[in-house]
């Protein structure tokens, strides 16, 4: 009865609070790859990814009734870092959800102005360089981003005016508040309506709370650094972020963290007692991402309360569980090796810089004393699938055909034969092409299919399969498909682990038959390890670079972004991939990626293009697509 009577009075003195309106509310994932393509079409920087942002607080005046209900004391704001344009989860600010709607598209547009004028609102941007408050400073980048956006961009110009007005409705009144706040309140309003007429904002007394944040401006944050963590969004003005737990995206959300020292005191006040140690909680938490990635069902909610998450270093060793599966295996056990490591180059978009012979990788083979890779058949489940494929692609395979208007020949070609004496008749030189040639025609092509055989395929799909089960059988069924044309193709994957370890499996090569000894290779693929996939697509590149095919296709095979242990994460991976794929295009070569990772949309379009790409939404039809797929791009 208790908790029933709690929860109607929040519910009650929440609504009586007012400033939501959970009936227009728009939430990120709706609009979420439209406003990408928003901000990427108004100039805005491709290799950014669009993600939510956390709730912070704010510290401004609230209403009587809110600081009764505790609500609207924390506001998620859109910013933009070197690598992610952050949005708030959820937006209800206004009574008209196209407004809210609207709202989302204005700080795409917002955020894209400020890329393409150089005045990038992370945190490191805003510091300590320029020696105007922060408050100010943000006013007026914000004021010359949307100015520029507006000139630049006119047609926005109605949209922008009708949420200025719905924002100012929402605002504290100047009249409710003291004179020094009041004359900060309507210079904001002026920013407001006329970007660029307030060079700075009028002082206030320090122990003034904070104006309430803007919703039409990025935040532009001092002294931090946003990292991507389990965060979680809270309420605020603009993002409310109220649904239930199983509702929140964790994975693209994120908090500001902030570098402070090891506390050197690890007790306290606490007597050496053993009892009441185990009552006491860690202010400090040591963790290594390496071993210690094991999810904690409390890390999200505990991470929602909070506005910065503190990291600190020590030089002391953690105790931690072995994870056997993320160890080398001994060289005994491994794959065999077949040859020295290979130098490769990688990019590194943050200083603008190929770094040659940066990575080694090297071609590994199953070993033959592993049982696992024995030659073995097409597996029982697959054969009808590879009979039906086997139909359909022999189709493709050349057949013979007349050639006309031959210098030599079989027979004689008619048509040809009536021209020449035409032309002989009425005087012009008659051609000596008179002749029909049955000829066999080739397909010129060779292909590469390159899987990705991380630890993340480990991960299970269905009741029955693995994410490596379905990337196997669809290397078996590729194989029987190309087997009925003729073409030319080999059959690789790919792991790593650092820089100075990158695993590259020859599965077939070009000059190979696919028999039950290549069968036996792939059946014997097993996850391991992280995806340095610019390296990889790099050898790949080397390795179609040396057939004399016309035609040369790199089908790649993934279930996720690039990562590995060290920098090789989020836009550090992209990019590199990126020149990787720009550097085979350039040799002629023809990459197209086949992915089951559902947000691949939101940034394969940035690596492979538009067309370059193709999202299967449930895996269990990969083996029987991509042979299709492979059909599509050799017509």
């Amino acid at each position: 009865m208790e908790e029933a009577v709690g929860k109607l009075w929040h519910r009650l003195i929440t609504r009586a609070a007012g400033g939501h309106h959970p009936k227009a509310a728009v939430r990120l994932k709706d609009v979420e790859r439209v406003a990408g393509v928003f901000f990427r079409a108004l100039g805005g920087d491709p290799g950014l990814r669009v993600a939510a942002a956390t709730a912070d607080t704010h510290g401004a005046r609230r209403k009587l009734l809110q600081r009764i209900a505790g609500s609207d004391e924390r506001i998620a704001r859109a910013r933009m870092d070197i690598a992610t344009l952050r949005l708030p989860p959820e937006i209800d600010a206004f009574p008209d959800a196209s407004l809210n709607r609207d709202l989302y598209l204005w700080l795409a547009a917002l955020a894209a102005s400020h890329a393409a004028g150089g005045d990038g609102m992370d945190e490191e941007a805003v510091g300590s360089a320029d020696p105007a408050p922060p408050a100010d400073l943000e006013c007026r980048l914000n004021q010359r981003a949307a100015r520029r956006a507006l000139r630049r961009w006119p047609g926005l110009a109605p949209r922008y005016r009708r949420l200025v007005e719905a924002a100012i409705a929402q605002r504290p009144s100047p009249e409710r508040l003291p004179p020094a706040e009041a004359a900060r309140e309507r210079a904001l309003r002026e920013a407001l309506r006329d970007p660029g007429s307030v060079a700075a904002l009028p002082p206030v007394p320090e122990h003034a709370p904070p104006a309430m944040p803007v919703l039409l401006w990025l935040s532009a944050f001092s002294g931090a650094v946003a990292a991507d963590t389990a965060g979680a969004s809270g309420s605020g003005a603009a993002a409310a972020g109220r649904g239930k737990h199983d509702e929140r995206d964790t994975a693209r959300e994120a908090h500001r963290v902030e570098r402070v020292d090891a506390p050197q005191d690890k007790h306290g006040l606490l007597m050496i007692f053993r009892a009441e140690s185990l009552l006491s909680v860690a202010e400090f938490i040591k963790a290594k991402r390496s071993t210690d990635d094991e999810p904690d069902d409390n890390a999200a909610d505990a991470a929602a309360n909070l506005d910065r998450l503190s990291l600190a270093r020590d030089e002391e060793r953690i105790a931690s569980r072995i994870r056997f599966d993320l160890d080398l295996p001994s060289a005994a056990e491994d794959d065999a090796v077949l040859g020295e490591g290979i130098p490769l180059p990688e990019w590194d978009y943050r200083k603008n810089l190929l770094r040659e012979d940066y990575v080694r990788l090297s071609e590994l083979r199953p070993s033959p004393q592993d049982p696992r890779a024995a030659p073995a058949p097409l597996p029982q489940h697959l054969r009808r699938t590879a009979r039906h494929l086997h139909r359909q692609f022999a189709a493709l395979q050349p057949g013979r055909r007349w050639l006309k208007a031959q210098t030599d020949g079989s027979e004689l070609d008619i048509d040809a034969v009536v021209r020449a004496a035409t032309d002989r008749a009425t005087g012009h030189h008659p051609s000596d092409q008179l002749y029909l040639s049955l000829e066999k025609r080739e397909r010129d092509l060779a292909c590469l299919a390159l899987a990705d055989l991380s630890l993340s395929t480990d991960a299970w799909v269905s009741s029955e399969a693995r994410v490596i089960d379905v990337i196997r059988d669809a290397l078996l069924l590729f194989g029987e498909a190309l087997s009925a044309t003729g073409d030319r193709f080999a059959l690789c994957g790919f792991s790593s682990v650092k820089r100075g370890n990158v695993r590259f499996h020859r599965l077939k090569d070009f000059d190979q038959r696919f028999d039950d000894r290549v069968r036996g290779r792939v059946m014997a693929i097993k996850p391991g390890y992280y995806t340095r996939l610019g390296a990889a697509i790099r050898h790949a590149t080397g390795l179609l670079d040396a057939q004399s095919a016309a035609r040369r296709i790199l089908l790649i095979l993934s279930d996720g972004k690039p990562n590995d242990l060290d920098l090789y994460d989020g836009r550090y991976g992209i990019e590199d991939t990126r020149v990787a794929i720009v550097e085979a295009r350039r040799r002629g070569i023809v990459p197209f990626c086949v992915t089951i990772d559902r947000e691949g949309a939101g940034y394969l379009p940035h690596l492979f293009g538009p067309a370059g790409f193709a999202v299967i939404r449930k895996p269990d039809e990969l083996p029987a697509r991509l042979p299709l797929f492979y059909a599509q791009l050799t017509r």
